[in-house]
């Protein structure tokens, strides 16, 4: 396969599959991402149905539908994580189970059986009351990990930290969201505690739903480099603004050798 060379420390904005198509396999160090919720599909009468996009609190995006048909949802992660195995050995993808994408993430986890290594519960210490009767309020989100080469142990051939000092289970408290555009963004001391414990400095991270851009930046702090998708124009520019102001050097002239 002929080298191709991509700018590093950038945001795509365009869909995650698109920015794909230009990485080369085995290309990058690792992945962090937390995709949309699928939060506004539901049931009714026992049948998938969208509802009326309204801004409340289970609204996780306030400028996007977010309620694709649950076939599709799971047909497009399919490909994500497909791909998302193609570029890097190792890949932590958030996810929160709720009526729009349960049963897509269910499945995806037996399509993925093999490549899923661990399951690292987020306890965000704190839950919302559900929004109807007889269901369980959510308190925790999930982060899938997924790796290549030895999925079969769990081990992390890449990992720094010690043997005994760190746990399956991470009490981390949400952050206030940093857009009037997204409802909840990562907290960076979630996405701090992946890079610290399995990568290393100058590592090339890539978050295929970078949102407002909150990888990016914990990236840099620490040393690493970032590539990002991002298909909403406003959570982009968000992104754009949020990386100028906190470090002052969002693009520059290194490059990474696919």
């Amino acid at each position: 396969m002929k080298k191709n060379k991509l700018l590093i420390n950038k945001i795509f904005n365009e869909s995650c599959l698109d920015t794909l198509k230009k990485i080369s396999n085995n290309s990058i160090d690792l992945v962090i991402t937390s995709p949309p919720y699928n939060m506004n599909l539901r049931i009714r009468n026992g049948v998938y149905c969208s509802r009326q996009i309204i801004k409340e609190l289970s609204t996780k995006y306030h400028n996007f539908s977010d309620n694709l048909p649950i076939n599709e949802y799971y047909k497009f992660h399919k490909n994500v994580l497909s791909e998302l195995l193609r570029v890097s050995n190792l890949t932590f993808y958030n996810i929160q189970i709720v009526t729009g994408s349960k049963r897509a993430f269910f499945k995806l986890i037996g399509d993925f059986s093999e490549n899923l290594k661990e399951i690292i519960v987020w306890d965000k210490k704190m839950s919302q009351p559900s929004m109807q009767t007889q269901v369980l309020n959510k308190r925790t989100e999930l982060i899938l990990v997924f790796e290549n080469d030895y999925a079969i142990s769990r081990q992390f051939k890449s990992a720094t930290f010690k043997r005994g000092t760190l746990e399956d289970i991470w009490e981390i408290k949400k952050e206030k969201s940093n857009s009037v555009y997204h409802g909840a963004t990562f907290p960076e001391k979630l996405v701090s505690n992946i890079l610290k414990n399995f990568s290393q400095k100058k590592d090339v991270v890539y978050d295929p739903f970078m949102g407002t851009g909150t990888t990016a930046i914990v990236a840099k702090k620490l040393g690493r480099n970032f590539i990002g998708s991002e298909l909403n124009k406003k959570y982009y520019e968000s992104a754009l603004q949020r990386i100028e102001y906190e470090s002052g050097d969002l693009f520059n002239e290194e490059e990474v050798q696919n």
